[in-house]
């Protein structure tokens, strides 16, 4: 079954920038696919997570977190649309933080920042490695997207979900 790498923070705002198509090239040997310019790659080709880890690094042109879950975990998170019954809104976006690892702490949720007055994001809940939300197009919402990593304990990496949809169809034609 495919990998998913998902690179924490990297080509945003000039930070930790790169040509994810030159290193898509560079690890051709695993069939890897890009989806956008945010550090997002599917591997289709069999490799340990160490190994992947190891070429990726070696490749980077700086240090990351670099975040690995199985395919097969994104082929069910869509399974199970956790946003069946949010409405579809131009102002409004549906993401997904994929922890790094197990939770350290697991805060009730539904939430909304902030407490007060109109929600700019609401974290809707938990499944697995996956934290599913919502969020408004506004300036502040970054700055609540990174509350998430405290929220949990654990470093996390923000998707929207066009790109977890883009990854799962990449996953799925892997396995024709």
């Amino acid at each position: 079954m495919a990998l998913v790498v998902l690179l924490r923070g990297v080509n945003v705002g000039g930070h930790k920038t790169f040509r994810p198509t030159v290193l898509t090239k560079q690890l051709k040997h695993l069939d890897v696919v890009n989806i956008g310019a945010a550090g997002t790659f599917v591997i289709r080709r069999p490799v340990t997570r160490t190994r992947l880890r190891k070429e990726l690094a070696r490749r980077l042109p700086f240090d990351t977190e670099i975040i690995i879950c199985q395919g097969r975990e994104i082929l069910g998170l869509m399974a199970r649309n956790p946003f069946a019954h949010q409405p579809v809104r131009p102002d409004i976006v549906r993401f997904v933080s994929i922890l790094s690892q197990r939770p350290r702490s697991e805060p009730s949720m539904p939430m909304c920042f902030p407490l007060n007055g109109r929600w700019l994001l609401k974290i809707l809940g938990r499944k697995d490695r996956f934290v599913f939300g919502l969020y408004r197009r506004h300036m502040k919402v970054i700055a609540y997207l990174g509350t998430v990593d405290r929220l949990f304990g654990v470093t996390v990496t923000t998707r929207n979900w066009n790109t977890i949809t883009a990854i799962a169809k990449a996953v799925a034609a892997g396995r024709t």
